[in-house]
């Protein structure tokens, strides 16, 4: 196999993973960052890219939380065979001894039926190879390793990938302080993308925790790539890595972060730890310290009308708190209906049956899971 023969290489094909329920939102995300041949499945999309559209994505995809570059597809019914297969990949044109690697797997509707092993052969090919070529192997590092291979197995297909993120791209690199059960960046940044919200009207989030949504509103009004604050990418150790194209399309999106008109973003929290945190979070970003945040339950706020409103009340994980939680909701409920005239509410509730304990009637609601939580987004009008 030749060092232009992997798939990505022969077709520029990629597959960016999204959570369920944001594939739309996705497949428009990735078309506006210069995708091409885009075709959206369960929680994925595949899609065609430069070289130059690959790092744009990677840098400033805000839904997606990896986009894998694939090596080989093959038919596979056994690890025996996997492992013979994973073989006859030059894996030392891809890496060296001196860097680490990780391999991330999921099996699925397959012969074989256990990711963990599955992982297991291709290391075992990967490091038996550089063994018997250098009589020396690379070490594997789970924690920040230099590349990350990933093996999927579905209706006995297998695909071995190179990640072309690294890390999860939901990690922001933001959330220096968190509180209780923060809600997962990219799905807040797919809430913020639901509220179809432009900057013509106030965003508030008045329990905003350690602040991830508006941090989220702040990236996508001010146009601050989403992975910003990171230094490194899967794809600076791809083996046609190209450092003055990723260089242009870096400096080309910085150049687009603007300014923050004051006022424009604002949050609170009765929690005086939660509002610390949500300082410390927003203060990470471009104009984040713009964002005014105060120490107060809603129910004490001023009125608030003509708004977004945008929030992820607490929805009592622990035992005996749902009550709590459905108590605080209906609150919540009085509080948009009596004192937010003319806004509109976007609520995202981690326990959907919450949703009728607010007393008021959606119009409409959004399915969206956050870290295997099965939570619901929804909008209400305040006339």
């Amino acid at each position: 196999m030749a060092l232009e023969s992997f798939v990505y290489q022969k077709n520029n094909s990629y597959f960016a993973q999204v959570a369920e329920n944001v594939e739309p939102l996705a497949e428009r995300e990735l078309a506006a960052l210069g995708a091409t041949q885009i075709n959206p499945v369960y929680r994925g999309v595949y899609f065609t890219a430069t070289p130059e559209a690959l790092y744009r994505i990677v840098y400033q995809t805000r839904l997606c939380t990896r986009v894998l570059a694939p090596l080989l597809h093959f038919d596979c019914h056994s690890t025996k065979y996997l492992y013979k297969t994973a073989l006859t990949i030059p894996w030392h044109e891809i890496f060296g001894l001196d860097q680490t690697f990780v391999i991330t797997a999921t099996v699925s509707d397959s012969l074989i039926t256990h990711s963990q092993y599955a992982s297991l052969c291709l290391k075992d090919a990967i490091v038996d190879q550089f063994q018997e070529k250098f009589g020396s192997r690379p070490n594997v590092d789970k924690r920040n390793p230099d590349l990350v291979f990933n093996l999927h197995i579905h209706k006995n297909t297998a695909v071995i990938s190179l990640d072309a993120s690294g890390a999860s791209l939901h990690r922001r690199g933001y959330r220096q302080e968190s509180v209780e059960a923060p809600i997962q960046e990219s799905l807040a940044a797919s809430i913020i993308d639901l509220t179809e919200w432009d900057g013509e009207r106030t965003l508030i989030d008045p329990m905003c925790g350690s602040g991830t949504l508006l941090c989220e509103a702040l990236m996508r009004y001010c146009r601050i790539p989403a992975s910003y604050l990171r230094e490194s990418f899967g794809f600076m150790r791809f083996p046609d890595f190209e450092p003055e194209a990723w260089q242009r399309v870096k400096a080309e999106a910085d150049a687009q972060i603007r300014s923050l008109p004051e006022g424009l973003i604002m949050g609170s929290d009765a929690a005086k730890l939660a509002v610390k945190a949500a300082r410390i979070n927003l203060g990470q970003l471009p104009y984040g310290k713009e964002v005014e945040v105060y120490s107060s339950h809603f129910q004490a706020l001023e009125p608030i009308s003509n708004a977004v409103i945008v929030s992820n009340p607490p929805y009592g994980v622990r035992l005996g708190a749902q009550e709590e939680a459905a108590a605080l909701v209906g609150e919540l409920g009085s509080f948009l209906k009596h004192k937010c005239t003319g806004s509109t509410a976007y609520l995202y509730f981690g326990d959907r049956e919450l949703v009728k304990k607010i007393g008021l009637k959606p119009a409409w609601k959004k399915p969206l899971s956050n870290g295997g939580l099965d939570g619901v987004l929804a909008k209400y009008e305040m006339y």
